[in-house]
């Protein structure tokens, strides 16, 4: 049997592979992509950030393509959320015509596909209907993949570096880490798609619209003037009615949350093509203890995935391929003074603090007041909530939020040290219209002395600044800004983004 070798073999097609594959190529590297699918196809997470549009797609070189498709553009999230029974909104800027403030709602068949083109374009080796089936391990270290191709015909190929982005389906990522499960966002989700539904008032008609209810909340994400994306992220007790039938199940939800029963009153599901089944997606949160092993990286959903409800999907999945890209980058660039472990340790250590920035804003969010004799918003109250007792999910992402803030004991200090977040979230950041207001925050309980939300809301949107930065600044004659390590003896971006270099 021939080997063919590269210098990196991604499993997975989606963004975060075609993103890892693309940048890594870039650069000069013989990349091989294997993805058992054929584009396009379905995928869940239709709904982007800025930061991946205008970070990411600008850096692969397909923010004009994307522009061109007639995407909704989404200048932010509205919600039926809070103490308020109004729908309010959230804007990603303040400011007028903000030519960075706004992403997309995608057909992710489509913008899947337009990624996995450009990788193919830049020139990896993509091959569709090829099934990864396992990775080869000699001394302690990954080298090489098997895989099959769409005959059914078993190959090797071998490669310095192998990435696992197969997303929350992967086999491979058990040979790093153990998949942790959050309690707190252990959730189900059924959802379909629905033709002609109402759209909300002008100029935010493209947002994605979010509505509590008793049993959980409502995505309702219009990917066209006529196609929504419709979910319903309910708790896995409310989930017992999907047992008598998925469509009554439906039905029944969007019965007991008003303004969704609205908006589809005048709508048709779709039964046929791609969009046509009802699909489940259950215990979709979770973390993995180790997101690498030598010669092998976890990227995307294969390391981590956290709630939808504020987007961050394909956010933290192409981030993650950005960060990983540069560790193989500089790997491979033979970096002096720089080893395996220091690159995929800062790899680690930024891609969990970004997912952790998420959670603990999540968190929060869940934490602003709700239906208390609901016993879904009830078990997801900060004081309540059976996370408590989830210490291995905790400790994942305790500390890992801020470079500044100190590792938690565990999960009961955890949540004590944020019992005042979602009073705090509520009084500063949501508009008074939801409930917000603009006085001064509360005093700082003793409790809350570790846990800065003024300082931790300034951290939670610096990432996504620096990478919309990094974007913008390629090509130009703008001086980069010198980053601080995250902690001592880190590593830091190099000017143009794509390696890891000493501060």
């Amino acid at each position: 049997m021939s080997e063919d070798r590269y210098d990196l073999i991604v499993v997975g097609g989606g963004p975060t592979g075609s993103t890892l594959a693309s940048f890594t190529v870039m650069m000069g590297c013989r990349v091989l992509l294997l993805e058992r699918e054929t584009f396009p196809r379905h995928q869940i997470g239709e709904s982007l950030l800025p930061a991946t549009i205008h970070g990411i797609c600008r850096m692969l070189g397909v923010l004009g393509e994307i522009e061109r498709r007639g995407f909704p553009r989404k200048n932010g999230g509205t919600f039926r959320w809070g103490t308020n029974p109004e729908p309010w909104t959230f804007r990603f800027s303040r400011k007028e015509n903000d030519p960075y403030g706004y992403a997309y709602q995608v057909e992710r068949a489509t913008f899947d596909q337009i990624l996995l083109d450009r990788a193919r374009a830049l020139g990896v080796d993509v091959r569709e209907r090829h099934d990864a089936l396992s990775v080869i391990v000699e001394d302690g270290r990954a080298v090489g993949v098997a895989y099959a191709d769409g005959e059914g015909r078993q190959h090797v190929a071998r490669a310095r570096f192998i990435a696992d982005t197969s997303g929350n389906r992967s086999h491979l990522s058990r040979l790093v880490g153990e998949r942790v499960y959050s309690e707190f966002f252990r959730n189900v989700a059924l959802f379909g798609y629905f033709e002609n539904g109402k759209r909300l008032p002008a100029p935010n008609q493209g947002n994605i619209l979010s509505a509590a209810f008793s049993d959980g909340w409502f995505w309702y994400i219009p990917l066209s003037d006529s196609l929504t994306s419709v979910g319903a992220v309910v708790s896995r007790e409310a989930a017992e009615e999907i047992r008598q039938g998925e469509e009554a199940a439906l039905q029944g939800y969007i019965a007991r949350c008003p303004i969704i029963q609205e908006y589809l009153a005048g709508a048709r599901r779709v039964t046929e093509g791609i969009y046509g089944p009802l699909r489940i997606r259950k215990d979709y949160s979770y973390c993995t203890t180790k997101f690498w092993s030598p010669g092998l990286v976890l990227a995307g959903d294969a390391a981590c995935f956290i709630d939808p409800v504020f987007s961050s999907g394909v956010h933290l999945g192409t981030y993650s391929a950005l960060l990983a890209a540069r560790s193989i980058l500089t790997l491979l660039a033979g970096t002096p003074g720089i080893t395996e472990n220091d690159c995929f340790t800062e790899y680690e250590d930024r891609y969990r603090r970004e997912f952790g920035r998420f959670y603990q804003f999540l968190v929060a969010f869940y934490d602003v007041h709700q239906d208390e004799s609901s016993y879904f918003w009830q078990a997801r109250k900060i004081l309540h909530t059976t996370e408590r007792g989830n210490e291995a999910f905790v400790r994942l992402v305790a500390g890992l939020s801020a470079a500044d803030e100190p590792l938690f004991a565990g999960p009961q200090e955890f949540f004590e040290a944020r019992r005042s977040f979602g009073d705090w979230f509520a009084t500063n950041v949501l508009p008074p219209e939801a409930g917000g207001r603009t006085a001064a925050a509360p005093p700082v309980k003793a409790a809350d002395a570790a846990f800065d939300p003024e300082k931790f809301m300034l951290g939670f949107n610096k990432e996504i600044a620096s990478l919309q930065l990094l974007a913008i600044r390629r090509g130009t004659t703008i001086p980069a800004i010198p980053e601080r390590p995250l902690r001592a003896g880190g590593l830091v971006p190099s000017a143009d983004g794509l390696r890891w270099q000493q501060a």
